[in-house]
């Protein structure tokens, strides 16, 4: 369906001047206080240390389109022939009221993140055909629009706040990340409400395959997007070696999660088993499991069908922390934390990641850990044994595997004019439209076929992970002030009494969350 781009124009365009507005950010609202604007402690953090965990998995997230340069473009090889799943034709040209192409007056976009570097040549067929497709549509709307690395992971959500309070003349759209400084600026009025933008269609399926624009939505109001399939999330690797000399076949695992039979019971079942003393000496060589712990805390609640903050039918934000759900998850946690987790045998002194070294040298069976970790330049690469990755075990009470999709939400500043804010949006709405034949093509795929997935990780685990039906969005990342790893996770621990952990911090939350209703 590749097109010549010479044949993508129709014939005689005039381009109808458009006047540009040149009014840059004027300050709106007190943009919060003097420590939300510089906090960067991520609001969905799940243990002391883990932003450094969550840089390098943005970092990935965010490189998904680029690892497609490396990447066996078979995925999408299968649908070149397929009709948009979008409706229409992608080269229809979008006019104005009089008729003629829209024209965005020659803004010169940035797409600001923190990891970008310079652009590179298309590596397959797919990338040609995005490129194809980008040239013509910044041709055709009269715009250039590139990424590119402006802030760090650290100072991006200071850097927001700062730019869309005191303003600026740059045409930027602005990659996130979840934060109290990005919540508390939708609170005063920093993010444009992107609702309100009607070159903006969120019934997409580029937009339904993510929902983050239902995490950033509030009473009616839409303050950041995310375009494509999400990144897959938590799940459990495997040491195939370690299960088969414990008598375990490791294909047991992808069978019981293909007939719905990954369960609570089954995962601690299987932990009992692989946690030996190898030697009789009385001291255990291998552990059921090493983790980051608040990783697991956090996945177990929702995979048992709980939250820690929901969202009524009214759109009001519910505290969720003691619902029978949650508090049967954390239950479960402690105990398989306290029977099998390794960190008991770490050395005195180790450092808060000592998990991985663990899971690397077989002292280990299972590793709950996110996705990322296996893929291209994370730490698994070092991994000698051959591994298996499924979505984490259900709880009694879930309905089906989940995990919990976090994205980089997309936003523009509020203090942009509806002209500017509009154009933003048009541009970028173009800049993430899949080419024609690829409409389905999933980077996330091909990025894990390049790492450590077995056949049966990448085909059905990493592929579920995707799915509409196996994901789902979290909330407490929009209440402002409301730090779920420092606040709580973190001390749900081996032998805790989770009781005790929630008596501590409900009454605050329930001030967080009845503030974030008003």
């Amino acid at each position: 369906m590749k097109r010549a781009l010479t044949k993508k124009v129709t014939a005689a365009i005039t381009l109808a001047a458009m006047t540009m507005s040149a009014v840059g950010c004027g300050a709106t609202s007190n943009g919060g206080d003097a420590t939300t604007a510089t906090s960067t402690e991520a609001t969905e953090d799940t243990t002391a240390t883990e932003t450094t965990d969550e840089a390098a998995s943005t970092e990935d997230a965010a490189d998904a389109d680029a690892d497609a340069e490396t990447a066996d473009a078979e995925d999408a090889g299968d649908t070149e022939e397929a009709e948009s799943s979008e409706g229409g034709d992608l080269y229809e040209v979008k006019t104005d009221a009089d008729g003629n192409p829209i024209d965005l007056g020659g803004m010169e976009i940035i797409i600001r993140d923190w990891w970008s570097g310079d652009p590179t040549e298309p590596a397959n067929d797919y990338e040609e055909a995005q490129q194809e497709y980008r040239d013509w549509a910044q041709e055709t709307y009269n715009f250039t629009i590139k990424q590119q690395a402006i802030s760090d992971w650290g100072s991006t959500p200071a850097d927001f706040v700062d730019y869309a309070t005191t303003g600026g003349d740059e045409n930027y759209i602005w990659i996130l990340r979840d934060d109290p400084a990005i919540t508390s600026a939708i609170s005063s009025g920093l993010m444009y409400d992107l609702s309100t933008l009607d070159c903006l269609d969120f019934s997409k399926d580029k937009f339904q395959r993510n929902l983050l624009h239902e995490q950033y939505g509030k009473d009616g109001h839409i303050y950041a997007m995310y375009a494509g399939y999400s990144e897959p999330r938590t799940g459990v690797y495997f040491n195939k070696r370690l299960l088969t000399e414990a008598g375990i076949d490791p294909e047991s695992i992808y069978d019981m999660q293909a007939d719905g039979t990954w369960t609570w019971d089954a995962f601690e079942d299987l932990l009992s088993k692989v946690q030996r003393d190898t030697d009789n000496d009385g001291v255990i060589d291998v552990y059921g499991m090493t983790l980051n712990e608040g990783v697991m805390t956090t996945e177990a609640i929702f995979a048992n069908g709980g939250d820690i903050v929901g969202k009524d039918a009214s759109g009001k934000y519910t505290y969720d922390l003691e619902s029978p759900e949650t508090l049967e998850a954390l239950e479960w946690t402690v105990k398989i934390f306290s029977n099998y987790d390794a960190e008991k045998a770490n050395p005195e002194g180790a450092e808060w990641d000592y998990y991985k070294e663990q899971f690397l040298n077989g002292q280990a069976a299972f590793l709950v850990e996110d996705e990322y970790a296996g893929c291209p330049g994370n730490f698994l690469e070092d991994m000698t044994d051959e591994v298996g990755f499924v979505m984490f075990p259900k709880g009694p009470k879930g309905k089906n595997y989940i995990n919990v999709w976090t994205n980089n939400p997309v936003a523009i500043p509020a203090c942009y004019d509806a002209d500017k804010a509009w154009k933003l949006a048009f541009a970028w709405d173009l800049w993430t439209n899949q080419p024609e034949g690829y409409e389905d093509f999933n980077g996330n795929i091909s990025t894990a076929r390049n790492g450590i997935f077995d056949t049966r990780a990448v085909d059905e685990t990493i592929t579920m992970m995707t799915q509409p039906e196996y994901g789902t969005i979290a909330y407490h990342g929009m209440i402002p002030n409301m730090n779920i790893g420092s606040d709580f996770i973190w001390n749900i621990t081996p032998d805790c009494v989770v009781s005790e952990q929630v008596e501590a911090i409900a009454d605050t939350w329930k001030a967080y969350i009845d503030e974030a209703n008003k």
